[in-house]
């Protein structure tokens, strides 16, 4: 009870999952992958840490002497993340209209350590998202898509990162319509981001901050701290309109609108953000 009690006052990502083991890590994926993108090589060629050694100092697990799993250490390195956090995963849907009630022609279940599940993402982001190609003049010609593929990448990993795993078993939504893609995430604003300065500049919080070292470290969302900046400007570059942000205490609903067609300006709960980052 005592270990238990003094577990809240970590941070959310570093606190033991109970009931999960060392066993559950993959230490292949630790020691091949994970690893070599997070350590210079020379580094680790140089100390002669052992794996609980390695493992507790990258936070993975609580420590040494305590080998159990740390929330981020099932979610970076992970065997079977979602057994233990009932929603690490993400549902994506294609659906073949304008709203929830138009088939469903494609679905998937996407889970695993979160890497895994921002490449499956990603595979379906490329498998759908169609191409345009332009002739300028002569040979010349101009390849443009629905949606830039970074802006995508950026808002993905927001919706991973900023995401409220405690407590709650819903998955993030990935939901791609003929004319939008809609990406929601389980948590709402979170530290001194509020609904109502959702988006203004210099406004960071990290619900999970130690998450957002890993991801960094496994090249996901690379430019964090301008990841929706950079994410609006290659959207206006490829034609596309304004992202849209729908947020509430509970969740952000992210709207990627499909090239060519317009805002739901007349919406008074979609918020069109100009600068800023929550990433």
């Amino acid at each position: 009870m005592i270990e238990k009690r003094q577990s809240k006052n970590v941070p959310f990502d570093l606190r033991p999952v109970y009931g999960s083991t060392i066993k559950d890590l993959s230490r292949g994926f630790f020691e091949d992958e994970y690893l070599p993108m997070a350590i210079a090589k020379e580094i680790l060629e140089a100390n002669n840490r052992s794996y609980e050694e390695r493992l507790a100092a990258c936070k993975m697990i609580v420590s040494v002497d305590d080998t159990t799993p740390t929330f981020l250490g099932l979610l970076a390195i992970g065997k079977k993340p979602r057994f233990h956090l009932g929603g690490a995963y993400i549902q994506f849907l294609r659906i073949d209209g304008p709203d929830h009630m138009s088939r469903i022609i494609d679905e998937l279940e996407i889970d695993g350590r979160i890497l895994e599940m921002y490449n499956l993402a990603e595979g379906k982001f490329k498998a759908y998202n169609n191409r345009d190609i332009e002739v300028l003049s002569g040979s010349t010609h101009e390849i443009t898509y629905n949606y830039p593929e970074i802006a995508f990448r950026q808002i993905l990993c927001n919706a991973i990162l900023h995401r409220r795993y405690e407590e709650n078993n819903a998955p993030i939504h990935f939901y791609w319509y003929n004319d939008r893609i809609e990406i929601n995430s389980p948590g709402g604003p979170f530290g001194d981001i509020t609904i109502n300065n959702f988006g203004k500049p210099g406004l960071v919080s990290y619900r999970n901050r130690n998450l957002a070292e890993v991801m960094k470290n496994l090249g996901m969302g690379q430019r964090f701290g301008f990841g929706i900046k950079w994410a609006r400007e290659t959207m206006a570059e490829n034609g596309n309109p304004p992202i849209e942000f729908q947020v509430s205490s509970g969740n952000v609903c992210c709207v990627l609108r499909k090239k060519g067609n317009p805002s739901k300006k007349d919406n008074a709960e979609v918020m069109s953000i100009a600068e800023g980052d929550q990433v």
